[in-house]
């Protein structure tokens, strides 16, 4: 999720970095392992073998030596070869954006603790601010309007961009200072930020609207991204959520994380069976979800344009096995996989080796997921309004 188009299309791809590890290691007969790239504990490095080789990260691991052997860049050889494959998704990271991206997955990230969405005017607005964060000290609140970040208008853009903007480069640094122009009324100004190293939890719950009586509410639960033990956290939801609640499922603006979470989510809503299948060069592995979940509770599932891959994959599977109803816009359509191996400099390259598919064989890359239920920015109520309004028929929610 970074400004430019080329690398929006870095970031998605490596939401799946980590992905394409669990398939490995499900592959191995390791599932079950802690998620992430297995690392050797007295190097620091990849261990060799960790990944499913083939002929194109060959290449590239040959242009890399030819290329550090002639005293030139290994990771810029890397890049020509990725960049002449035609891979969409393939890619070169260096070793400080590959562990940035790591240490994100843990719930970790540099920025200023700001949360952004497009409010119902279709401006960029605060969603969020995180406690202790530079944004909650400096005084912003939730519904300030974004104007401005180092001088450029946020409008039109998408919210992905506003929020890669704010967090600053892949591998920048805490104490990197940002300004920002705000509105709050009438009020406008600016203010300058430094970034900080910030802990986050992608998953927050709420109880939605006063109840009368014993009737049925609703239980908000917002996933930003799987990050390690966002799964875990959506079954304890769940499990404490009221009796006869419904559960609004938001995946809106999800850029994906890690698979095994997602799993993970999938188990808290279904009896076991299949939550997806993928391939690895042609080799069919399949994910399945842990029996004992809820199959009995109100369940909407809300997506956007900006749900991707592993949120894809749980939207996928609980619409396919009729245990959700799906609503909001087509998602983004990222459902491919990635297989990393080191260089000899130490960088990461990429390539893709495989897709994913839903349980009933639909396959997600490049087509995304369509809703039950459509609903645009024209149709009236807002996203969630409409969502809750079809949770509240399914016999959960006010």
């Amino acid at each position: 999720m970074f400004v430019q188009p080329r690398r929006i299309r870095r970031r998605a791809a490596l939401t799946l970095v980590f992905v394409s590890v669990l398939a490995t290691g499900a592959a191995v007969g390791s599932w079950g392992a802690e998620p992430g790239p297995r690392r050797d504990a007295e190097a620091g490095r990849i261990p060799a073998g960790a990944y499913v080789g083939g002929v194109e990260s060959d290449q590239v691991k040959a242009a890399a030596a030819a290329a550090q052997e002639d005293g030139k860049s290994a990771s810029k050889a890397a890049r020509e070869v990725v960049s002449r494959s035609g891979d969409r998704w393939g890619a070169v990271y260096s070793a400080r954006e590959y562990e940035g991206f790591r240490q994100n997955l843990d719930g970790v990230y540099v920025g200023v603790g700001i949360s952004a969405h497009r409010d119902a005017h279709g401006r960029i607005a605060v969603e969020r601010v995180e406690p202790g964060s530079p944004a909650q000290k400096a005084g912003i609140r939730a519904g300030d309007r974004l104007r401005t970040i180092d001088g450029d208008s946020v409008t039109g853009r998408p919210v992905t961009e506003v929020v890669a903007l704010l967090r600053g480069p892949a591998d920048g640094s805490p104490g990197t200072r940002v300004e920002l122009g705000l509105r709050r009324g009438g009020h406008e100004w600016e203010q300058t930020l430094r970034r900080a190293r910030l802990s986050t939890d992608p998953v927050t719950v709420d109880r939605l609207g006063d109840q009368e009586g014993d009737r049925p509410g609703t239980v908000l639960i917002k996933v930003d991204s799987f990050t390690k033990g966002s799964g875990e956290r959506i079954r304890r939801a769940v499990r404490s959520a009221p009796r006869g609640d419904g559960i609004l499922l938001d995946l809106r603006g999800n850029s994906g994380g890690l698979v095994s979470e997602a799993v993970t989510a999938a188990s808290s809503f279904l009896d076991g069976g299949l939550v997806a299948t993928y391939d690895v060069r042609g080799t069919q592995r399949v994910l399945n979800a842990r029996p004992g979940g809820d199959t009995d509770r109100p369940l909407v599932v809300l997506v956007d344009g900006g749900t991707m891959s592993a949120a894809e994959l749980l939207t996928g599977a609980l619409q396919d096995r009729g245990r959700a109803v799906v609503v909001g816009s087509r998602t983004f359509g990222k459902g491919s996989v990635q297989m990393p191996s080191e260089l000899p400099d130490g960088s990461v390259a990429e390539l893709t080796v495989g897709h994913y598919r839903t349980p009933a064989g639909r396959n997600v890359d490049g087509a995304g997921i369509d809703p039950d239920l459509t609903v645009g920015d024209d149709d009236g109520p807002s996203e969630e309004a409409r969502a809750r309004t079809v949770l509240s028929g399914l016999g959960g929610g006010s």
